[in-house]
């Protein structure tokens, strides 16, 4: 076992799929002298040399189209979107180009293309850099979305990622890369890519989360603990496909579900899960499901974003109001 952060899990779940196939291919704006913005390709330009650990131009599109064209070429490229708000301009490649082409070609071609994505807020960072963008790619199909919000998973998910054959867009919680966490690089007993994990068994409510809102949830599930409240916290780490088994099981059992994520409410993947979870539990909710998200602006400047994040007070607060009805 390993103490690790969870930008050096990412660094290290990288490594080790370079290591294991020499097709895999990492590329994006500063990740090989640099090392990122957030070093989490730090050394691996070094080690593995500038044909496989690309410094790229700034331009985005440009970087996916590229991508793609090596995924055709029997490579498997690694692509780092530098921030969350840059992903803008190579949508057209990942929703026209790269969701498709699998379907297009009735199966002949594959993409390998990861999309790594630094997400969501809580770094007092300027505009574009906070932005929580998965709905739009887990409303595109033939994409595979993921997030991790540990340094166990991001090691085996961002490996798993590699290894398959469809695209996938991986989200990365920004505000967590320096969370530690014990890991173990030598086992590969992973729980699956696109399975749901239950990080805190409950009775009385089932919260739903991902990404950066998971460790919140946890917080807040402690404090409703302190007031005799037992609160299921579920990490989703696949948000497309979803695991909406382990999900129904557990509302089937609470009767109550609060969903949180840091995207604006309206039309968020949020509203997702909650038709899900009516049209599969309708009668044994005990109360509707609720959903705590940032609101419908964009996102603030970083002196008001704490108002903007979903926080422990609100969080709490969607688990009391289940309890009114």
């Amino acid at each position: 076992m390993t103490t690790l952060t969870l930008g050096k899990a990412m660094n290290t779940g990288l490594r080790k799929a370079m290591e294991n196939d020499p097709k895999v291919l990492v590329m994006g704006e500063d990740v090989g002298k640099l090392g990122g913005v957030f070093r989490i390709t730090d050394g691996l330009q070094k080690d593995f040399g500038e044909e496989r650990v690309i410094d790229t131009p700034l331009a985005e599109s440009g970087i996916v189209g590229t991508a793609i064209g090596l995924a055709l070429r029997g490579y498997r490229p690694v692509v780092e979107i530098q921030f969350d708000g840059f992903v803008f301009p190579a949508a057209d490649q990942i929703i026209t180009q790269l969701a498709k082409m699998r379907m297009r070609s009735l199966g002949a071609l594959s993409l390998p293309v990861v999309v790594r994505i630094p997400c969501g807020g809580g770094i007092g960072a300027v505009e574009h850099h906070s932005e929580s963008p998965e709905a739009y790619f887990t409303h595109t199909a033939g994409l595979r979305v993921v997030s991790c919000s540990n340094p166990v998973d991001a090691y085996s998910m961002i490996q798993q990622a590699i290894a398959s054959p469809d695209p996938v867009i991986f989200f990365e919680p920004k505000r967590r890369y320096w969370d530690k966490a014990e890991v173990d690089t030598e086992s590969t007993d992973w729980t699956p890519l696109h399975a749901a994990k239950v990080v805190r068994p409950g009775e009385h409510v089932t919260v739903l989360a991902y990404g950066p809102s998971v460790k919140t949830c946890l917080e807040a599930a402690a404090a409703a603990a302190e007031e005799g409240r037992s609160v299921e916290v579920i990490d989703l780490r696949s948000l497309n496909p979803l695991d909406i088994d382990t999900v129904t099981a557990s509302v089937d059992r609470t009767g109550r579900c609060v969903v949180v994520h840091e995207a604006p409410v309206f039309n968020g993947y949020g509203a997702e899960l909650a038709a899900r979870i009516t049209e599969r539990c309708f009668y044994r909710l005990e109360a509707p499901v609720l959903r705590v998200g940032g609101f419908s602006t964009p996102y603030p400047p970083s002196r008001v974003e704490e108002q903007y994040l979903p926080d422990l007070d609100r969080i709490l607060d969607a688990v009391d109001r289940t309890f009114a009805w």
